[in-house]
């Protein structure tokens, strides 16, 4: 009973090429692949295994010589086919258990795989060059577009140094362009620094920082405009954090900058908070944890997903009500991660948002002997009976037509009113969003009456501003 038959070893029909030869070099044994493979018919069995893989084995008087490294590591050969063309194969060849002095080959095609790594290869070159030349654009098209916007924006700042010689609508025409100028920088860096981290160019700066300095930076300049809206801000820092950390302080502001910004921008009643914490000590290393939290108008679960995702809003209409290139938190996301850490977010429609991220900063020995060694460290507690009537209090003022409400309408109206008289509309829209943001489960006589003003304020039209604010406060 030959090998092929036996019923230990059913191999005539396997995928693989299967040869079996003696110590001689004759092969006494080819299965159906092989003899298919190698373009013989019937006369592959007792010819030399040279005739197979000459580059392998040579002829000698005792059988063969080869310097082929038996045993169960495959190893790559070149096979040659009866009218000597040749191609690649994958081989392992072993000593027969079963009989001694016998030889098992076991052998794949890999041709077509030597192509396709060939193929893959060749389009990880492409899609290198590509990146390279996409990210050499960006770089230049964003160095490009900073020169005439800097441009603009330092013959508007030297214009409105002289606002005295101007009249008014000189002087609001100008402050809108000053106001178009910075947005546009804001975009340019984020594509700029999107480019950057999808290109794996972007490196961090960490240095040794003053970490609440840094802080309060962050909170000045948000706070102006948190207030004017009419809304609480609260930031808590551990004790645990040491005055100085060794990080990126521009990124980690960026974040901040960021969740801050969007927290602001969703949110018409109610407060903002930030909470630091140390949550774990590695050696010289510091896990930071930051919470932004908002009593803003929240996401779905079901866009939660949506949020991280290059050039994504939560829906369509989204960057249409508050602007945006939805590369913002995709460049945090980004950012985090290459600080060791990563983001989440927990949200409720109507109920607000909490994003919070850990990001690892390192620390000095002589800042780091006063904090607890290795381990865990104890977060902070908070009066959470406190928090739960916080936010009874902002879904009274959200819920239309109760007393809160009613009372944060009348204050942000009137707020808006002066604005428009004093001809600032930037702040009159903010205003408005408040309005509409209020106005949500209202009838829809009164949605149609505050899309009115809203229209009315974004052209800055005095005269339908004033009608539609008199019709929708005869409507509330």
């Amino acid at each position: 009973m030959t090998l092929g038959e036996s019923n230990l070893f059913p191999i005539e029909n396997a995928l693989e090429m299967i040869l079996v030869f003696d110590q001689k070099g004759v092969i006494s044994y080819a299965n159906d692949a092989a003899r298919k493979k190698l373009e013989y018919e019937s006369d592959l069995c007792g010819r030399h295994i040279k005739d197979v893989f000459p580059n392998t084995f040579h002829a000698a008087e005792d059988g063969f010589e080869t310097e082929y490294l038996f045993g169960n590591e495959p190893q790559n050969l070149t096979a040659y086919r009866k009218n000597l063309t040749c191609f690649p194969v994958e081989a392992k060849i072993v000593d027969s258990t079963l009989n001694p002095g016998t030889f098992i080959c076991m052998a794949n095609d890999i041709l077509e795989k030597e192509f396709l790594s060939r193929e893959i290869e060749q389009v990880r070159q492409e899609n290198q060059q590509a990146m390279k030349v996409k990210s050499e654009f960006v770089a230049n098209v964003t160095h490009e577009l900073r020169t005439p916007v800097n441009g603009i924006l330092g013959n508007v700042k030297d214009l409105l140094e002289n606002v005295e010689e101007m009249d008014s609508r000189t002087v609001k025409s100008l402050r809108i362009i000053e106001r178009c100028c910075g947005d546009m920088h804001k975009i340019i860096n984020n594509v700029l620094d999107f480019s950057k981290l999808e290109a794996g160019k972007f490196t961090l700066e960490p240095r040794r920082f003053h970490f609440r300095n840094m802080l309060d930076y962050v909170k000045s300049k948000h706070i102006s405009k948190i207030t004017e809206k009419g809304l609480g801000f609260f930031m808590t820092v551990s004790p645990q954090i040491p005055e100085y950390v060794i990080g990126d302080e521009l990124r980690i502001g960026q974040i901040l900058d960021n969740f801050l910004s969007n927290a602001l921008k969703f949110t018409a009643v109610g407060k903002i908070t930030l909470e630091v914490l140390g949550t774990a000590r590695v050696k010289d290393n510091l896990e930071l944890f930051f919470m932004v939290s908002d009593s803003g108008i929240g996401i779905d679960k079901a866009d939660k997903d949506k949020l991280f995702l290059s050039f994504s809003q939560v829906d369509a209409s989204i960057s249409r009500k508050y602007g945006g290139t939805g590369l913002g938190l995709n460049i945090c996301k980004q950012l985090v991660e290459l600080m060791g850490g990563r983001v989440e977010v927990e949200s409720e429609k109507n109920k607000g948002s909490t994003f919070s991220f850990s990001i690892w900063v390192g620390i000095s020995e002589e800042d780091g002997n006063a904090l607890p060694q290795q381990g865990e460290i104890k977060p902070m507690l908070f009066s959470s009976a406190l928090m739960d009537e916080d936010e009874e209090r902002f879904e009274n003022i959200r819920r239309y037509g109760t007393q809160e409400n009613k009372e944060n309408l009348k204050k942000n109206l009137s707020k808006l009113i002066l604005c428009v008289e004093m001809e600032n509309w930037e702040k009159a829209e903010m205003f408005m969003d408040t309005v509409r943001q209020l106005t949500e489960e209202a009838p829809q006589e009164v949605k149609r009456a505050v899309l009115r003003l809203k229209m009315a304020i974004q052209k800055e039209n005095y005269d339908k501003v004033t009608a539609g604010y008199g019709d929708l406060n005869q409507l509330l």
